[in-house]
């Protein structure tokens, strides 16, 4: 069925709601959004779907939603897990609820049981609750740090973390399978909570779920800290209850929380783009930290599993730390900390995604850990938490991504934004009374480990022709891989999707030994790097890069040329 025949389908079809059908109808003379809605189903990835809110095949809506459950579905009921539930969190985003409750009704509908949060909940809640409850999988509504046209969807397994290879395939052979949305299951709610099939929680949740963040905390706050004053954002997501609700209870007094960003605002009215890697989003919160003399500014994204971090530097300006920084430094209390208590155990990990800086290496090897690279995306951060818990072989402690996303503890097996921010607070408080501030720690850590200094360049590309144009270039990489760049000769090529890495100098080849994934990777001279990739929830491809400099503006002058290299510039 070419993309016309669909939308001649939805427009017609009695099944589709009326304002879908007129919303549709709008589009009669508009062959390219009609196409855009059409040429494709919504793909349901590895982790879920993802994707623009609307009518039509290839968008986020209650159609789209409910035959990706569906497919879920049969996937437990094949499994035998019918009887263990599904847990189901969402968001501040347009529609989350609504989702929310039809993927519920569309599992009741089925015969799985539901456990509905009353109302929005971060994600790594969510993961926490699928294992507290002993249920088979979890749905978190949410399109994590998108723009607000987004939404999506988003499946974890009874062990917290989202789905990976091979179940992640399987899921998504189910829900291909399904090319009929009138074959979807539903069912009226009511009938759904008579039969004790449709559950709501809540607060029982959250009360257990705060109390294993306060399990890891190192060192309490020393009352000469308790009135460090914070600033804090939600974003207009779900991070507003409980990172103020733990940073209450670890003792802070002096927590603002920025007005117009409080509460939920599907429409994210102040920011558009409500990602803490983005400085302008910070714009309200540094005006309401310099009005009340704030030591710190903290961000969380929508979904509240992604934290953004500003500090005071030596002139007494806000600046923003990216992702490596603050990572690095909550890696460094938590090891630092962990030895001086002697708790640090022998076979202790940290763990970090592949395009994740370097400094993270240094840490590692300097308290003694094994250092675990993973693909991209924290699931695999999650997956190996799991493989740890069955073998033995390591424990967790740290792990972390460069896009500020980290997890201490095992509670959650996602990234969880919350407890990033309580760790960073408590290093904070720990360092004041030390007469440190969080940006002399930067740079304490820049002394020991090296001057490590990365940046990424996204550049967007929409529609058919923005994918094409996707594949087109990573495709020329692939057959034309740089033998230098910034100045640097490459040493080695990683291709982790045909999982090889080549060494340019002798043309050997071995194996990443890693899953395979679309994404390059090229080592280059005294520690640098380059890697490119298209992003996995916008229509995008992702440069990163790495140096390392003998001082801060030396790493500085040597990324810039990195970055500005014509080899990684889109025509």
């Amino acid at each position: 069925m070419d993309y016309l025949e669909k939308y001649k389908q939805w427009t017609t079809d009695e099944y589709f709601d009326a304002a879908t059908r007129q919303e549709l109808k709008d589009l009669s003379d508009n062959d390219v959004e009609i196409k855009d809605r059409f040429y494709k189903d919504l793909e349901f990835g590895t982790g879920g779907l993802r994707g623009v809110l609307g009518a039509g095949s290839n968008r986020m809506n209650l159609y789209t939603v409910r035959k990706a459950t569906q497919g879920l579905a049969n996937y437990i009921i094949k499994q035998g897990g019918a009887a263990k539930g599904v847990a189901i969190a969402y968001d501040s985003r347009r529609m989350s609820p609504e989702f929310a409750s039809d993927a519920a009704l569309c599992l009741n509908a089925n015969g799985i049981k539901s456990y509905v949060f009353e109302a929005l909940r971060p994600t790594p809640e969510l993961s926490f609750t699928v294992r507290e409850l002993g249920c088979i999988a979890g749905i978190v509504i949410t399109a994590s740090h998108n723009p607000a046209e987004y939404n999506g969807y988003k499946v974890y397994w009874e062990d917290g973390a989202q789905i990976t290879y091979p179940k992640d395939e399987e899921i998504i052979t189910e829900v291909n399978t399904i090319t009929d949305y009138a074959s979807v299951k539903t069912m009226d709610k009511e009938t759904a909570e008579g039969k004790g099939l449709y559950n709501v929680i809540g607060s029982e949740i959250d009360d257990k779920y705060i109390a294993e963040l306060k399990k890891l905390v190192v060192n309490p706050v020393a009352d000469s800290c308790k009135d460090m004053k914070i600033v804090y954002t939600p974003l207009n997501g779900t991070g507003n209850l409980p990172v103020r609700r733990i940073l209450k209870e670890l003792g802070f007094t002096n927590v603002y929380v920025v007005p117009e960003q409080e509460m939920p605002d599907s429409n994210f009215t102040t920011v558009g783009y409500p990602n803490p890697e983005d400085p302008k989003v910070f714009t309200l919160a540094k005006k309401l930290a310099d009005e009340v003399g704030a030591d710190l500014i903290m961000a969380t994204d929508p979904d509240a599993d992604r934290l953004g971090v500003q500090v005071r530097n030596e002139q007494g300006e806000f600046v923003l730390l990216t992702g490596n920084m603050s990572g690095s430094l909550i890696a460094e209390y938590v090891f630092s900390q962990k030895a001086e208590h002697h708790t640090l155990p022998s076979n202790a990990a940290l763990v970090k995604t592949i395009v994740t800086g370097n400094m993270s290496d240094q840490i590692a090897k300097y308290y003694g850990a094994d250092l675990i690279e993973v693909l991209t995306g924290f699931k695999y951060i999650g997956e190996q938490i799991k493989l740890y818990k069955e073998t033995g072989s390591h424990e967790y402690v740290f792990g972390f991504e460069e896009s500020y996303g980290c997890l201490i503890g095992t509670h959650s097996r996602d990234k969880d934004a919350v407890v990033a921010v309580m760790a960073l607070c408590e290093a904070a408080a720990y360092y004041k009374q030390k007469g440190i501030t969080l940006y002399q720690q930067m740079n304490h850590l820049f002394e020991k480990y090296g001057y490590f200094k990365e940046d990424l360049v996204s550049v967007t590309l929409k529609g058919i022709e923005g994918m094409q144009k996707i594949k087109e270039i990573m495709g020329n990489y692939r057959k034309n891989p740089p033998v230098a760049a910034g100045g640097y000769k490459v040493l080695k090529f990683r291709d982790y999707e045909a999982d090889t890495i080549t060494d340019l100098s002798t043309g050997t080849v071995t194996k990443t030994g890693l899953p395979n994934s679309d994404v390059l990777y090229f080592e280059l001279e005294e520690d640098a790097w380059c890697a490119v990739r298209p992003s996995g929830t916008e229509p995008k491809i992702k440069f990163y890069f790495g140096v390392k400099g003998s001082n801060l503006e030396d790493a500085q002058d040597k990324l810039n040329k990195l970055v500005q290299d014509p080899v990684f510039k889109v025509q």
